[in-house]
Formats: C-alpha cells, structure tokens, sequence
C-alpha cells in the first residue's frame, strides 16, 4: 500500500483525536482519578464502564477489566496517551495532583517544554506536558517512547 502527502495545498482542516478508550483494574478509583486530574465530567456511568468528558468535548471512555487484567503496555496498540494542560499554572496543579495520588512522579524539562509523568491507579502511565504540540512543534521522538 502506498501513501502520498501533497505538500503544495494546506489543509483547511485536519483530523484530530476526539477520544481515548482505557481499561482500567478499578472503575471508581479511575473515575475519581481521571475527573480530578484532567478537569472532566462523568456523562455516561455503567457497571463496568464510564464515559468523561472535558470542556473541549474530548472524550475518555474508562472499562474496567478488573484486577487481574494484564497489562499491555509493551504490546501493539496505544500504551500512552499524552494529554497538554492548559497553561503552566495547570500543568503545576496535575502534577502535584500527581504527586499526592502517584507511586512515581518524574518531570523532565527541555527542548522548550516540560513533561510530567505519574500513574493512575491501574499503575498505568499518565503523561502531561506544556505547552502543547499545537504550540511549540516537536521536531523529534522523545527518547521516553522508547521505555514504554
């Protein structure tokens, strides 16, 4: 299969991520987590699933899978989402929202941005950077992607 980009014309528009699906070990504990730290409300709640939703109408669907559940972090699929806070006086709050509800808490600054890095309570990573790519563009990988 072969892709072609035309680099002569700008896009008036472009496809953007609306939404993320996670499975986590506890529903309610992610729930709680996940509303605090990312500002979002609960709109859909059911026994093992619950839709949240922010201001911008980005969507995070949690499903619980349950305790046992194997974590599929080095798999094929979406290990990692990163989310960009607001500003720095937001990315200040979830990272200390972080650090009072994080085994492990790293925040590395650089190449013009800062990127804080904890877990939620299924001890998956939970990323947050500012500013954002729409921002300040990455010109590339940070070598973080290659532990994940």
């Amino acid at each position: 299969m072969t892709f072609s980009h035309a680099t002569d014309e700008k896009p008036t528009r472009y496809l953007r991520s609306s939404s993320a699906v996670l499975s986590v070990d506890d529903l309610k504990a992610s729930e709680a987590f996940y509303r605090t730290l990312l500002k979002m409300t609960t709109t859909v709640r059911t026994t093992s699933a619950a839709l949240l939703v922010n201001e911008g109408g980005y969507q995070l669907c949690l499903r619980e899978l349950g305790p046992r559940a194997a974590h599929g972090l080095r798999g094929i699929g979406i290990p990692v989402v990163i989310w960009t806070a607001t500003d720095e006086d937001d990315l200040s709050r979830c990272e200390r929202f972080l650090r009072e509800h994080s085994r492990h808490v790293d925040t590395v600054r650089g190449d013009g941005f800062t990127l804080v890095e904890g877990c939620d309570p299924s001890g998956l990573p939970v990323v947050l950077t500012y500013p954002g790519p729409d921002r300040l563009a990455r010109d590339r990988v940070i070598s973080r992607v290659y532990e994940w």
